[in-house]
Protein backbone atom coordinates (compact mmCIF):
# COMPACT_ATOMS: atom_id res chain seq x y z
CA UNK A 1 0.00 0.00 0.00
CA UNK A 2 1.54 3.53 -0.83
CA UNK A 3 0.87 6.49 1.69
CA UNK A 4 1.09 10.19 0.22
CA UNK A 5 1.79 13.07 2.01
CA UNK A 6 -0.48 16.24 2.44
CA UNK A 7 1.82 18.00 0.10
CA UNK A 8 1.46 15.43 -3.06
CA UNK A 9 -2.39 15.53 -1.97
CA UNK A 10 -2.58 18.79 -2.31
CA UNK A 11 -0.42 19.11 -5.49
CA UNK A 12 -2.66 16.48 -7.17
CA UNK A 13 -5.78 17.71 -6.09
CA UNK A 14 -4.48 21.36 -7.85
CA UNK A 15 -3.58 19.34 -10.57
CA UNK A 16 -7.20 17.37 -10.89
CA UNK A 17 -8.88 20.84 -10.44
CA UNK A 18 -7.08 22.85 -13.28
CA UNK A 19 -7.18 19.95 -15.84
CA UNK A 20 -11.15 20.38 -15.07
CA UNK A 21 -10.96 23.77 -16.35
CA UNK A 22 -8.35 23.06 -19.20
CA UNK A 23 -10.93 20.73 -20.83
CA UNK A 24 -14.12 23.00 -20.21
CA UNK A 25 -11.68 25.91 -21.91
CA UNK A 26 -11.19 23.66 -24.41
CA UNK A 27 -14.61 22.78 -25.31
CA UNK A 28 -15.80 26.53 -24.89
CA UNK A 29 -13.19 27.19 -27.90
CA UNK A 30 -14.33 24.36 -29.61
CA UNK A 31 -17.98 25.37 -29.55
CA UNK A 32 -16.71 28.94 -30.43
CA UNK A 33 -14.73 28.35 -33.10
CA UNK A 34 -15.93 24.88 -34.56
CA UNK A 35 -13.46 22.48 -36.08
CA UNK A 36 -11.37 23.18 -39.14
CA UNK A 37 -8.67 25.94 -38.47
CA UNK A 38 -5.38 26.12 -37.54
CA UNK A 39 -3.43 24.43 -34.78
CA UNK A 40 -2.30 28.17 -34.27
CA UNK A 41 -6.03 29.86 -34.00
CA UNK A 42 -6.65 27.47 -31.82
CA UNK A 43 -3.82 27.96 -29.33
CA UNK A 44 -4.32 31.75 -29.23
CA UNK A 45 -8.15 31.27 -28.72
CA UNK A 46 -6.75 28.76 -26.07
CA UNK A 47 -4.51 31.15 -24.50
CA UNK A 48 -6.96 33.97 -24.08
CA UNK A 49 -9.72 31.80 -22.73
CA UNK A 50 -7.21 30.27 -19.89
CA UNK A 51 -6.28 33.86 -18.94
CA UNK A 52 -10.03 34.61 -19.04
CA UNK A 53 -10.20 32.16 -16.24
CA UNK A 54 -7.33 33.09 -14.37
CA UNK A 55 -4.96 30.54 -14.94
CA UNK A 56 -1.29 30.93 -15.24
CA UNK A 57 0.05 29.51 -18.97
CA UNK A 58 2.37 29.97 -21.51
CA UNK A 59 2.42 29.15 -24.79
CA UNK A 60 5.17 27.79 -27.11
CA UNK A 61 7.85 26.94 -23.95
CA UNK A 62 11.48 25.82 -25.27
CA UNK A 63 12.19 22.38 -23.84
CA UNK A 64 16.14 22.06 -23.74
CA UNK A 65 17.38 18.62 -25.46
CA UNK A 66 19.48 16.67 -23.09
CA UNK A 67 21.09 13.29 -24.08
CA UNK A 68 23.24 11.93 -21.53
CA UNK A 69 23.85 14.60 -19.57
CA UNK A 70 24.46 16.93 -22.44
CA UNK A 71 22.83 19.66 -23.66
CA UNK A 72 22.23 19.83 -26.98
CA UNK A 73 21.64 22.15 -29.51
CA UNK A 74 18.19 21.33 -30.54
CA UNK A 75 14.92 22.89 -28.76
CA UNK A 76 11.68 21.66 -28.34
CA UNK A 77 9.05 23.40 -27.96
CA UNK A 78 5.73 22.49 -25.78
CA UNK A 79 1.96 24.50 -27.50
CA UNK A 80 1.23 25.34 -23.84
CA UNK A 81 2.13 24.90 -20.17
CA UNK A 82 -0.49 25.25 -17.30
CA UNK A 83 0.22 26.70 -14.10
CA UNK A 84 3.99 24.82 -14.84
CA UNK A 85 2.66 21.55 -14.83
CA UNK A 86 0.48 20.66 -17.21
CA UNK A 87 1.58 20.17 -21.02
CA UNK A 88 -1.32 20.55 -23.72
CA UNK A 89 -0.35 18.88 -27.08
CA UNK A 90 -2.38 20.62 -29.72
CA UNK A 91 -3.77 19.28 -32.82
CA UNK A 92 -6.17 19.65 -35.76
CA UNK A 93 -5.66 17.06 -37.86
CA UNK A 94 -8.35 14.62 -39.50
CA UNK A 95 -6.14 11.81 -38.43
CA UNK A 96 -4.73 11.39 -35.12
CA UNK A 97 -1.26 9.37 -35.42
CA UNK A 98 0.46 7.62 -33.36
CA UNK A 99 3.60 9.87 -33.28
CA UNK A 100 1.66 12.24 -32.04
CA UNK A 101 0.95 10.82 -28.88
CA UNK A 102 4.32 9.53 -28.88
CA UNK A 103 5.27 13.17 -28.74
CA UNK A 104 2.95 14.25 -26.26
CA UNK A 105 5.15 11.42 -23.88
CA UNK A 106 8.00 12.47 -24.91
CA UNK A 107 7.61 16.21 -23.36
CA UNK A 108 6.38 14.66 -20.01
CA UNK A 109 9.54 12.73 -19.82
CA UNK A 110 11.74 15.42 -20.88
CA UNK A 111 10.51 17.96 -18.73
CA UNK A 112 9.60 15.55 -15.75
CA UNK A 113 5.78 16.89 -15.87
CA UNK A 114 2.81 14.51 -14.52
CA UNK A 115 0.07 14.84 -17.01
CA UNK A 116 -0.30 16.18 -20.50
CA UNK A 117 -3.45 16.59 -22.50
CA UNK A 118 -3.48 15.47 -26.23
CA UNK A 119 -6.02 17.79 -28.23
CA UNK A 120 -7.43 17.70 -31.37
CA UNK A 121 -9.85 20.60 -32.41
CA UNK A 122 -10.80 19.01 -35.68
CA UNK A 123 -13.29 16.77 -34.31
CA UNK A 124 -17.27 17.49 -34.61
CA UNK A 125 -17.50 16.62 -30.66
CA UNK A 126 -14.35 17.49 -28.97
CA UNK A 127 -15.01 14.52 -26.14
CA UNK A 128 -13.67 13.07 -29.28
CA UNK A 129 -10.22 14.65 -29.30
CA UNK A 130 -9.46 15.21 -26.11
CA UNK A 131 -7.20 12.32 -24.19
CA UNK A 132 -5.21 12.43 -21.11
CA UNK A 133 -1.73 11.22 -20.32
CA UNK A 134 -0.08 10.68 -17.33
CA UNK A 135 3.90 10.14 -16.21
CA UNK A 136 4.24 8.50 -12.95
CA UNK A 137 1.11 10.91 -11.50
Amino acid sequence: MQFFTAETRRRRGFINKISGVILDACITVHKIMGPGLLESIYEQCLMKEIELRTVMAINQVPISLLYKGYELSRELKVDILVENEIILELKSAEIMHPVYEAQLISYLKLTNKKLGFLVNFNVGVLKNGFKRYVNNF
